[in-house]
């Protein structure tokens, strides 16, 4: 990890991205307070500082409905934090800088790397013009299908503009929506049997989470699966279990709860949505407080795994989770080393992911544990409020408005480091100045 700066003061590549997103949230913070910004004119700091995060941080969970709380104003300040936090301050920046003509340092080709965690830095203001070119085409399809159910509900100034920020929404799967004016916190429930609306949405979720470098080994290599990077390989694979075993099991768990009175093609496309929508996007279509206990314990194990590197979603990651199972059948068979399609995964996979996954899941049980300790929560509703928070969703049972105000500090706490990375955000405030010169003596332990 490689430290930037002078002086005294000498912050790591990570240490900035993890500033940058405090600095982008407390501007947010500002911006929402003002008068203008709601539309009786008046937000308490908490409030604020909960959606401003919530939004930088692409979760969705609020505490005042987006749609009649917010102006104008406020919805586009709502919208510009979720495209920032979606894309990183560092893309956006650098996109910046480039039209502007100003030369890009290799200090900050470095920080952009570590921002958007990408293979390597050559490439990389290729890749961020890619990444910001693609991000605007993709939303501005999205958008157009969007209105043309909109636009005929809303009108065409109202139409578009809902449009847009809810392809925004989705794509950078954050979850907000407008849709409190039909009823507060409903999200996408009034359109649970639009099919246009959830396929469009559920498109943009996904092309958002799977990562902006499978963008572009598919644009290179099209369909020829061959010649995909094994990342792609196992982003794809692993997406594609977990979309379709997810829905299975919805649409199993929920036909005696909210999918009891629903047609059966109506059945079908909200378990596929909810089963997308759980990979840190936090629309729903069926009302999340009334699921079934399977359905709520398989919603925190899809919230707690989310997208894939280098995309707009949290959670642990398709590929941590992979190389977790991977390694585990691979103990299981007593070989050497965990292999998929053909390949062997580098030996330090199995420690990074062992990390993240022991990290992530630590910060949740606490977080858990002290909503419990404050507030009178069932331990199902308090974790899923808390890996809903963590891997950037935005799906709630509910609760998320009986929240005091120490309760929702925890969840922006836990919300920031979701989008963060617990992990890389540990590294920066713990990483040390220099690696110890001697390597201890190693010695076997019994394991199991």
């Amino acid at each position: 990890m490689k430290k930037v700066g002078s002086g005294r003061l000498r912050l790591s590549n990570l240490q900035i991205v993890a500033i940058g997103y405090f600095c982008v949230c407390m501007i947010g913070t500002i911006l929402l307070l003002l008068p203008i910004s709601a539309v009786k004119g008046n937000t308490t700091l908490l409030q604020a500082i909960f959606t401003a995060v919530s939004a930088c941080c692409v979760t969705g969970l609020v505490l005042v409905d987006t749609s009649t709380h917010w102006t104008l104003f406020g919805q586009l300040v709502i919208m510009i934090l979720i495209q920032i936090g979606g894309l990183g301050f560092m893309t956006i920046g650098m996109r910046f800088m480039l039209l502007v003509r100003r030369r890009i340092s290799l200090r900050e080709r470095e920080v952009m790397v570590e921002s958007i965690n990408a293979y390597q830095l050559g490439g990389i203001i290729r890749l961020t013009q890619e990444i910001v070119t693609g991000t605007l085409i993709v939303e501005g399809i999205g958008a157009a299908l969007l209105a043309i159910r909109f636009i005929p509900e809303f009108g065409l100034t109202k139409g578009l503009f809902y449009s847009v920020f809810h392809a925004v929404s989705a794509f950078c799967n954050a979850g907000f929506d407008l849709m409190g004016i039909k009823e507060p916190f409903c999200s996408l429930v009034p359109y649970a049997n639009d099919f246009l609306i959830n396929f469009t949405v559920m498109a943009l979720i996904i092309i958002g989470g799977i990562g902006f470098f499978i963008w572009e080994d598919l644009y290179k290599h099209g369909l020829q699966w061959k010649r995909y990077y094994l990342h792609t390989k196992v982003v794809l694979a692993t997406t594609g279990i977990l979309i379709f075993g997810g829905a299975l099991l919805f649409f199993i768990f929920e036909r005696s709860a909210t999918g009891a009175e629903m047609p059966m093609k109506e059945r079908m496309v909200s378990a596929l949505f909810q089963s997308v929508t759980c990979r840190t996007a936090g629309f729903n279509t069926i009302d999340t407080g009334s699921m079934s206990e399977g359905s709520k314990l398989l919603s925190i194990l899809l919230m707690f795994i989310g997208g894939s590197p280098g995309s707009t979603a949290g959670g642990i990651k398709t590929t941590t989770c992979a190389a977790f199972v991977l390694y585990m059948i691979s103990g299981v068979r007593r070989e050497g080393s965990a292999t998929v399609f053909g390949r062997s995964l580098m030996p330090d996979a199995l420690g990074r992911a062992i990390s993240i996954f022991t990290i992530n899941l630590g910060v949740v049980l606490i977080g858990a544990l002290i909503l419990c300790a404050l507030q009178p929560f069932s331990g199902i509703d308090a974790m899923f409020e808390v890996f809903s928070a963590m891997g950037t969703v935005g799906l709630s049972t509910g609760i998320t408005r009986q929240l005091t105000a120490a309760s929702a500090g925890v969840i922006t706490l836990v919300m920031f480091l979701g989008r963060v990375g617990s992990v890389s955000l540990a590294s920066a405030l713990l990483e040390k100045k220099a690696k110890p010169p001697v390597t201890l003596p190693t010695e076997k332990i019994i394991i199991g």
